[in-house]
């Protein structure tokens, strides 16, 4: 029996009882559109993470250099007492990694965790839980902001320990509705700061705004808050294939600086926003872990359900296989023709939720902050897992079919 009369027949079969089709494909069609809508939002928010979110917090082909590193796994109690006893990041520090490191596009020194949050007050008008950033002057540079109104900061602000800030866009729109920010006096804890600058904003990210923070001198930061214990240095290079050069060149200048012997262990950190992806990534990997076992479930449901319609679809067409094995047709052809019934209905099933799961990943990226992105890998995997539910759960009603007595089945009305 040749391969289209098998595609022929299967398909005359599916359109002769399309109702019944329908109800047998439900689980297919609604196992495949999970795992394909899942998998595209999964995709897509770790592109999403990794082109926003972690390159807006550490910077695009930028690293830090950090007293405690960016850890998302379990870790010991002794580890954690480790890293407490490594020192702080100074000044000295950034100037070290600054003279390894001429090429780079920028070198910064700011602030750690935990950031403080403070109230900005001008006259009447206040705006509460403000992020407070102590820079030097190219922080602006490492994080991509640009001055909208004024100017950044100046290594003249943080050498003199001025009291000025820049902030961004959210906050001087909040602040001062249709006037301008630059030149204005705030107060930030009972202290006077003159606005220098304001940034362009660069909008929200899953509705949190980057956007509602001040950058002020970090030696004037320091002289309101003191040093913090995870002062980071950030270093931007001009090339993504610059980082790792230049993350090498720096652990030598700090190792060099630290005075660590040959064997000694780091007694600081190098992470690049890849730390950060790997954090998500690690999430969802939990949610590939439920997800082969909630379609798994659909699947066998849909499996079993085909194997039981193509069961009476042999019994119905008893008659017909009588007829067929009468005129010639041998038990290899009867079972070819089954099993490709049996397979086609599967991939049609696949395809049809292929169809409805990227519909559905398209609307929640269309109705929510979430993105999606349909991968052609999952694609091909949830075709692949609809022809072999077809294949797997077909056999033995082919192999039925084909074992008919021709006598008996002629008989059968």
């Amino acid at each position: 029996m040749r391969f289209s009369d098998v595609m022929t027949t299967a398909l005359g079969q599916i359109v002769a009882n399309k109702l019944r089709s329908f109800f047998t494909l439900l689980g297919i069609i609604v196992s495949v559109a999970f795992l394909v809508a899942v998998i595209a939002i999964i995709q897509g928010m770790n592109a999403f993470v990794k082109e926003n979110i972690a390159d807006a917090m550490i910077g695009a082909n930028t690293f830090q250099v950090r007293r405690t590193p960016i850890n998302v796994g379990r870790i010991s109690d002794d580890e954690i007492n480790r890293i407490n006893r490594r020192p702080k990041i100074t000044p000295r520090d950034a100037e070290a990694v600054r003279s390894a490191i001429p090429d780079a596009d920028a070198v910064s020194f700011q602030s750690g965790w935990p950031t403080p949050r403070v109230d900005l007050v001008w006259r009447n008008e206040r705006v509460a839980d403000v992020i407070l950033f102590g820079v030097t002057e190219q922080f602006q540079i490492v994080q991509d902001y640009r001055a909208e109104e004024g100017r950044s900061l100046s290594d003249v602000d943080v050498a003199q320990r001025r009291a000025v800030i820049v902030i961004g866009r959210d906050i001087a729109d909040a602040l001062f509705p249709n006037l301008t920010a630059v030149g204005k006096t705030v107060r930030i804890l009972d202290e006077q700061f003159e606005m220098i600058g304001v940034n362009a904003g660069k909008g929200q990210v899953l509705g949190q705004s980057f956007d509602t923070y001040a950058l002020m001198p970090s030696t004037r930061f320091e002289m309101l808050f003191g040093r913090r214990s995870t002062t980071v240095i950030s270093v931007k290079m001009a090339e993504a294939d610059a980082v790792e050069p230049a993350m090498q060149r720096a652990e030598e200048a700090m190792r060099v600086a630290r005075g660590l012997r040959p064997g000694d262990d780091n007694d600081f950190s190098i992470e690049t926003s890849d730390a950060l992806v790997a954090f998500w990534k690690t999430v969802t990997r939990l949610l590939f872990a439920i997800i082969p076992a909630v379609v798994a479930i659909g699947v066998v449901v849909g499996g079993i359900v085909i194997m039981n319609i193509m069961l009476m679809a042999v019994t119905e067409r008893t008659h017909e296989i009588g007829i067929r094995k009468a005129v010639g047709a041998r038990a290899e052809d009867i079972e070819r023709q089954f099993l490709g019934e049996a397979v086609v209905l599967a991939t049609l099933g696949g395809v049809i939720g292929v169809s409805a799961g990227w519909l559905f990943a398209l609307a929640i990226a269309a109705a929510s902050p979430l993105p999606a992105r349909v991968t052609a890998w999952s694609v091909l995997l949830s075709l692949a897992l609809g022809a072999g539910v077809g294949i797997l759960f077909g056999v033995y009603p082919a192999r039925r079919a084909a074992r008919l007595d021709p006598i008996a089945a002629l008989r059968a009305e």
